[in-house]
């Protein structure tokens, strides 16, 4: 049988607690050691300081504030100094507008392109060569990007469109808290939830296949 779970639900009631959960919900069925062991979590390091910032900030500045914004008022209350910006090559033009206003907000800003290494993808990913031809030989190297901002000890990392799958890499490999202000979407102009607001339209294809 299907297992149920949050996208089955309209209920909500973990937001509203105006009605009852449904026997799926995964709220009903926390047990009271795991309350606890997620309790310390939030205890534990600064991540407690993290959810009471970003509570805030979602409450002052909800329909207000830009994610740019957004992203600098959470570094400023974190008392955060350095931010890295791990950006695709395709959007280095964007990447220098968003590090000359970090600047702006007096913050060191250090980014990485992810053709860094300049490797390439038949060597080091195994990919045939005539796989290459549209997008180039060079590989994405989100795992050397991360190594390098770990490098340079930024305090919070920024992604600014890495592919799907470089971005999990580079989540991976990041020492330092991450964001993203850009998810890449070569045909939706970065915009991927486009996709799921035409499903019953143009793209009712990613539902009928």
């Amino acid at each position: 049988m299907k297992k149920y779970s949050c996208s089955n639900c309209r209920i909500m009631n973990c937001k509203h607690q105006n009605k009852k959960y449904p026997d799926f919900c995964p709220t009903k069925e926390l047990t009271n050691d795991e309350k606890t062991e997620i309790e310390k979590l939030y205890n534990a390091d600064n991540n407690k300081e993290i959810s009471r910032i970003s509570a805030e900030i979602e409450e002052e500045f909800y329909c207000k504030y830009t994610r740019v914004e957004e992203i600098i008022e959470f570094a400023k209350r974190l008392k955060m100094k350095k931010i890295g910006i791990a950006a695709c090559v395709g959007l280095m033009e964007e990447s220098r507008t968003f590090a000359k206003i970090l600047d702006k907000h007096d913050f060191e800003v250090y980014s990485v392109a992810c053709k860094v290494g300049a490797m390439k993808k038949t060597e080091m990913a195994g990919v045939d060569e005539e796989k290459t031809a549209v997008t180039g030989n060079v590989m994405c190297n989100p795992i050397l990007q991360a190594k390098i901002l770990n490098k340079e000890e930024t305090d919070l990392n920024v992604i600014m469109g890495l592919c799907v799958g470089h971005d999990s890499l580079f989540y991976k490999y990041s020492d330092a808290l991450c964001t993203t202000l850009v998810t890449k979407d070569k045909v939706l102009a970065h915009n991927p939830v486009g996709a799921l607001y035409q499903t019953n339209t143009y793209y009712k294809k990613l539902i009928n296949e």
